[in-house]
């Protein structure tokens, strides 16, 4: 890559990371591209050159939100720390970062999540769930999952606990309890029976 083209994707990283925190702390309605360009150091005319349109921009930067949220899933997924801590993280780490996003970009967000066929459903199927299977794996082989259960049935207990915990009222409740749910998780209500 030459020098030209270092400094535009540079700048295209630049104009995505300004108006993915504008559009996190604001909403997108409520961010104009002039305020884009400002936060990002360049004019609106290359904002509209790279990409074409405020919509498209949004797009991207939902994009680009996915794949930042994934590269951390996938550092932690893959880093050397005790099972447990990293399940622990999976299901309530993310619901802090989940209560700055403002309500109009969640609402883009869910509608990108629930229009079928989309990039965050293909990067589901293509990377999530093998890497949430490998770590179903690991938890088995190091005694921590008994290994009759299934990696669908586990997989579908995860969801509806994160689930869950998107929703105002319980993420709050829930910070005091988390030793006690993690293990809640791990055991279940009769405890460790080995």
């Amino acid at each position: 890559m030459d020098g030209f083209e270092r400094r535009r994707e540079q700048k295209k990283s630049n104009i995505l990371e300004a108006a993915l925190a504008l559009f996190m702390k604001y909403g997108i309605q409520k961010v104009s591209v002039a305020e884009i360009a400002k936060e990002a150091n360049v004019s609106q005319v290359t904002i509209y050159n790279y990409y074409g349109s405020k919509d498209h921009l949004i797009d991207q930067v939902i994009i680009f939100y996915i794949d930042n949220v994934w590269e951390e899933y996938e550092h932690l997924l893959k880093s050397n720390i005790p099972f447990p801590d990293k399940i622990k993280q999976v299901i309530f780490e993310k619901t802090d970062a989940a209560n700055e996003i403002s309500g109009d970009f969640f609402n883009h967000f869910m509608k990108e999540y629930t229009g079928g066929n989309t990039y965050l459903e293909k990067l589901y199927a293509e990377k999530v769930i093998p890497e949430m299977i490998n770590l179903f794996d690991e938890g088995k082989e190091q005694g921590y999952i008994n290994p009759s259960i299934s990696n669908e049935a586990i997989l579908f207990y995860i969801q509806m606990f994160t689930e869950y915990m998107k929703r105002d009222d319980v993420a709050k409740a829930v910070l005091p309890m988390t030793e006690e749910l993690t293990k809640l998780f791990f055991y279940g209500i009769v405890g460790k029976t080995e």
